[in-house]
């Protein structure tokens, strides 16, 4: 249960449009975190057409990092797409959650900074994330993986990064994905009052992300209308599910994208995919995000590490 008082809190943050340089100044604080000198992690950068994507790898122990630079390195990879609405987050605003996402899970994670809206609209960052992850399946310069140990894994905006990815691989043939983790993932393309999903009404005005900064988000995300009709854009637009990597989707009980992400999950098992999911109760969107002393946090871990090791 909520406290009346946490209500008024909430209700007091869960406010109207998105101002997208008030809100990149605002996350960006999280830049100044004083703990960011004692994370293990590299920087590269993989190239998509005349682009070079900055990404970060992040190593579960100094022993890890070491044999990386040795060329002796061979533990699983988390390829990671961060959150933000497509049009906020970074690698830098994200070092405390991937830090903590390989030492809870023992593998390097791959941060992909991929280009933002809405100076670089759809499909820019799909894109740029699918160049990173062509690079780490077949080309092996910036790391050498075992491609059946790698996961795709994101966080919403980054969730819809990564199924889309994984959508895209399947279509091409280009390389195999054998897992993805679909974190509060935002999968559909409309969060006014014409959504299917009850939880866009539901958990759509009090719960921090609402459902107007979602329409907002996709709003500057698009760079026409007929994009949203795009399964790489919304990949609840897909009508072949089949043939899609083993799965997890976690959801956030008090979370407007609940239902969709759910609804994915249904869609993928139906078409005869391994899939489990998991709705984090009590939660709210982007609890992934708080420390590993959060309850949420350390219940998600718990299901990315059963469905990792498996």
């Amino acid at each position: 249960m909520i406290s009346k008082t946490m209500r008024t809190i909430l209700h007091a943050l869960s406010y109207g449009n998105i101002d997208v340089e008030a809100s990149r100044r605002l996350v960006d604080l999280k830049k100044l975190d004083a703990m960011r000198i004692f994370i293990r992690k590299l920087d590269k950068k993989i190239c998509n057409g005349d682009y070079d994507v900055p990404v970060r790898m992040y190593f579960p122990n100094e022993e890890a990092m070491e044999q990386e630079k040795e060329g002796s390195l061979s533990l699983p990879v988390l390829l990671f797409f961060h959150g933000g609405g497509w049009v906020t987050e970074s690698v830098d605003t994200y070092n405390r959650v991937c830090a903590r996402m390989a030492q809870s899970t023992g593998k390097i994670v791959v941060s992909v900074e991929y280009r933002l809206a809405p100076e670089h609209r759809f499909p820019t960052a799909f894109e740029d994330c699918y160049a990173a992850a062509k690079e780490l399946y077949t080309d092996h310069t910036i790391l050498n993986a075992d491609p059946e140990q790698i996961t795709i894994i994101g966080d919403s905006a980054g969730g819809n990064l990564a199924a889309a990815v994984c959508l895209k691989a399947r279509d091409t043939g280009d390389f195999h994905v054998e897992r993805q983790i679909l974190i509060y993932p935002a999968l559909n393309n409309c969060y006014t009052e014409s959504s299917p999903y009850p939880s866009v009404q539901e958990n759509g005005t009090d719960y921090l992300l609402t459902a107007v900064k979602m329409e907002d988000y996709v709003t500057l995300y698009e760079s026409c209308p007929e994009d949203r009709q795009n399964p790489y854009f919304a990949p609840l637009m897909e009508t072949n599910y089949q043939k899609l990597p083993r799965t997890l989707v976690l959801t956030a009980e008090l979370d407007p994208l609940r239902d969709e992400g759910e609804e994915y999950a249904r869609r993928l098992k139906e078409a005869g995919n391994e899939v489990q999911q998991y709705r984090i109760a009590g939660a709210f969107h982007g609890f992934f995000a708080l420390g590993i002393r959060f309850w949420h946090v350390q219940e998600s871990f718990a299901y990315i590490n059963q469905f990792l090791e498996k």
